[in-house]
């Protein structure tokens, strides 16, 4: 009895201590574990702070490179247009010297008002080349950043060809951005072909002129000159005249330069002139030298008509220029296409005619079909060539538009837009109006 007494005692103490031993292990493990979750946060956390920081340091040095790349490119292709702006150092002038010559920009020395600022003449004081000069000077909210300013100034530095007006100088000082040219005693050409009264002043012989003129300046451009340049935005207003009434194409803002080896461009940004931009360009921001051969086609039939493209009178239903020409043409009466100080005039209606076919075949639709440049040119020289037959030109379309008032003389408009009369800057999803 005692026995059996020491011996349930004996495992009653050793089953106590069992359970005594199993709970003080249980309670024991509970700090174990959290310990080892501590540790592994404090090793997850450790890890990934720095990755997260490596891979936030990572996308922020990529957007800069991007940016920088982009910066440098953009340089890269001014610099090339023609050498680094450091370079054309002897045309830069103080702007005081600017403000004296035209008397601090009074209006009575206004010569004209456009969308990218005002042209002054000089008529006091002098400048280095003696030269009288026409002062483009930028407004400020004219759309036309530093940039395009550069570019001007290093592309048209560099050019020199009896055809495009030459730049003698500019200055920038602050906010002022002032462009000083070769001072053209006529202004430009569409204020003589749209006016009614002033078109009596070119015959035929001055328009052949002026359009073999813009053809020579154009294949110079594209071809002749050590830089291959693309202008994007040739119009009647960018065509100035000289006192002999011989055509200097004007505002290089919106022209690329090409590489030898570059055939085509692609810009997101629609700049230029609607009304004179080719198809693929306005639609698809596609250019080229086939882009400027389709504003010269345009031009010719401005020329020959005396009209504009986007504005055609009543009786013609609204329908665009390039639409009643190749109407015209196509029934056999291109003559009535042509201005009727023309037609009364004792030029040859043959040869009128002969350039209204060569206009059509520069605006066709498809920009392969339409001549280089250097085929205008020999069309235009011989009277004898052959000309293929046109295909029907782009934007055939039978709309009514408003009439465009165009008195810059000296600047670039920046316009595009879902119609013909209206005016606005494609910046891919921005839309703003610009009125003219």
């Amino acid at each position: 009895m005692g026995r059996e007494l020491v011996y349930r005692g004996y495992d009653d103490f050793v089953l106590s201590q069992d359970r005594s031993c199993s709970e003080a292990m249980l309670r024991g493990s509970e700090p174990i574990l959290g310990r080892k979750d501590d540790n592994k946060r404090k090793v997850m956390i450790f890890i990934a702070v720095p990755v997260g920081a490596t891979l936030i340091f990572a996308a922020c040095a990529i957007i800069i490179f991007i940016r920088r790349r982009m910066k440098r490119r953009t340089a890269y292709e001014i610099a090339n247009t023609a050498g680094d702006i450091s370079n054309v150092d002897s045309l830069h002038y103080d702007f005081s010297s600017i403000r004296a010559a035209t008397i601090d920009f009074t209006d009575a020395n206004k010569l004209g008002q456009g969308g990218f600022g005002a042209v002054y003449i000089r008529t006091q004081g002098k400048l280095q080349t003696g030269e009288e000069i026409a002062v483009k000077r930028l407004s400020k909210d004219s759309g036309q950043g530093n940039l395009e300013f550069k570019n001007e100034v290093l592309l048209v530095a560099k050019l020199q060809h009896r055809n495009l007006v030459k730049l003698l100088g500019f200055s920038m000082e602050g906010t002022e951005r002032v462009l000083i040219y070769e001072f053209v005693e006529n202004a430009s050409l569409d204020q003589f072909i749209f006016d009614p009264v002033k078109r009596s002043q070119l015959d035929w012989d001055k328009r052949y002129k002026i359009i073999r003129g813009i053809a020579k300046g154009l294949l110079y451009l594209h071809e002749d000159s050590r830089l291959k340049i693309i202008h994007r935005d040739l119009k009647a207003s960018n065509i100035l005249l000289d006192v002999d009434m011989n055509p200097k194409i004007a505002d290089f803002g919106m022209a690329r330069l090409f590489k030898q080896d570059e055939t085509q461009g692609n810009t997101r940004k629609i700049v230029g002139t609607y009304g004179y931009m080719s198809p693929e360009y306005a639609m698809h921001g596609k250019y080229s030298d086939k882009s400027d051969v389709f504003s010269f086609g345009v031009l010719v039939l401005e020329i020959l008509s005396g009209q504009r493209n986007v504005c055609i009178q009543k009786e013609e239903n609204g329908e665009s220029l390039l639409t009643l020409a190749w109407k015209k043409w196509r029934e056999g009466t291109s003559s009535n296409v042509i201005d009727p100080v023309l037609r009364n005039g004792t030029g040859s209606e043959r040869d009128m005619v002969r350039c209204i076919h060569i206009g059509l075949l520069c605006v066709q639709e498809n920009a392969a079909k339409r001549p280089t440049m250097a085929s205008v040119a020999v069309m235009l020289s011989s009277s004898t060539m052959s000309l293929t037959v046109p295909s029907q030109p782009a934007f055939y379309l039978s709309r009514r538009y408003g009439p465009l008032d165009s008195k810059d003389s000296y600047s670039s408009e920046v316009r595009t837009g879902g119609s013909q009369g209206s005016s606005s800057v494609n910046d891919v999803s921005v839309t703003k109006i610009c009125p003219r």
